[in-house]
């Protein structure tokens, strides 16, 4: 009897227990690594705490295309984040549900996974993917939506119990695991096919005027670029670093200084990559620039100084760089080599 009562007792635990804790795990994901990052970079960062699966990455897709996460159901992230404009939206600033701007150029996403800094935005306030999709559900200048609403809805579909429990094993939801799901899906975007990509391993070359612009890339006494972009050897073309670049003497609006307090850090902004920049325009954190000869303009004879300016910004004294017509000709031909046509056309990154 005893035996019995043991055996009943141990199949109701069992029939309690949803079907995903009993034997049931998501698919892993493999990430594929491009030859040109596992030639030049380390591994990228993916935590231990939301590891990649198949069914994680399927589910933050969807959320990230899902209006649902917007207050009226009218924008979700990928709203400001297109595909074909490498996830940024190509606003000057970019537009919540409200119709109001917010104050700074929306971010394209590519290659999150290799953030060694591990400071998200322009601002470096995130300090993970995963706590950087929080703010803008609530954000009144974005989504403007509630978490708590947003979590009753998404419990309430007839649909997303269902993947969560897929995931993560649970279809129980919360903001937790809503926001692990969708930094899964940013760290699987990857942009490593430009043509400058292609030139590294040997299968294409560059014309005279683009071999140019990289020797002017990376001359200190010509364009001086690659202290904070990198150079051939960092195919992330970033060092995801925060710089005052010298876009202004005073500041209306502080970055890194306003998340840290420290007066030294204001006016830097997070070094956006110099990939893709053939889709991404505007440019700068708040989109003051339309084109890109407009930026090289700015490098080699518009900088301002201010008290925080960076030090590698060593020709400040003289307004930037001085670059001839011809030099900028052709550093603008090189930058555009750094564009992955292939990444905005990804099926596996449309909705």
């Amino acid at each position: 009897m005893k035996r019995a009562f043991c055996l009943f007792a141990f199949t109701l635990v069992l029939w309690n227990c949803s079907e995903d804790e009993v034997g049931y795990e998501p698919t892993p994901y493999q990430l594929e690594i491009p030859e040109i990052f596992a030639d030049n970079i380390i591994a990228p960062i993916i935590p231990t705490t939301n590891p990649l699966t198949e069914e994680g990455v399927a589910l933050g897709k969807r959320l990230f295309f899902d209006p649902i996460l917007s207050d009226d159901g009218s924008m979700a992230c990928a709203s400001c984040h297109m595909p074909q404009s490498t996830f940024t939206d190509n606003l000057e600033r970019s537009i919540g549900i409200d119709g109001l701007s917010g104050p700074r150029n929306s971010m394209p996403l590519f290659n999150l996974a290799w953030n060694y800094n591990e400071r998200f935005n322009w601002d470096g306030k995130a300090l993970s993917l995963e706590t950087q999709a929080i703010e803008p559900v609530e954000n009144p200048l974005e989504l403007h939506s509630d978490w708590t609403e947003v979590i009753e809805r998404l419990q309430n579909h007839p649909e997303y119990p269902e993947l969560f429990r897929l995931a993560f094993k649970t279809s129980t939801i919360s903001i937790e695991l809503t926001t692990k799901s969708i930094a899964q899906f940013e760290r699987t975007l990857i942009s490593a096919n430009s043509k400058f990509d292609r030139y590294s391993l040997g299968l294409t070359s560059l014309t005279p005027q683009e071999l140019n612009g990289l020797d002017i890339f990376l001359r200190e006494d010509k364009g001086d670029c690659f202290h904070c972009h990198g150079n051939p050897n960092n195919p992330l073309w970033t060092d995801n670093d925060f710089h005052n670049n010298g876009l202004d003497e005073t500041f209306s609006d502080l970055g890194l200084g306003a998340v840290t307090g420290d007066p030294n850090d204001n006016g830097k902004f997070r070094t956006p990559s110099l990939r893709n920049l053939q889709f991404s325009p505007p440019y700068m954190h708040d989109g003051r620039f339309e084109t890109l000869d407009e930026v090289i303009d700015f490098y080699s004879e518009g900088l301002q100084n201010s008290s925080t300016i960076d030090p590698l910004m060593k020709n400040v004294s003289q307004g930037g760089v001085q670059l001839s017509d011809s030099d900028k000709a052709d550093l603008r031909a090189f930058l555009l080599t750094l564009s992955d046509p292939s990444f905005i056309s990804n099926p596996d990154f449309q909705n």
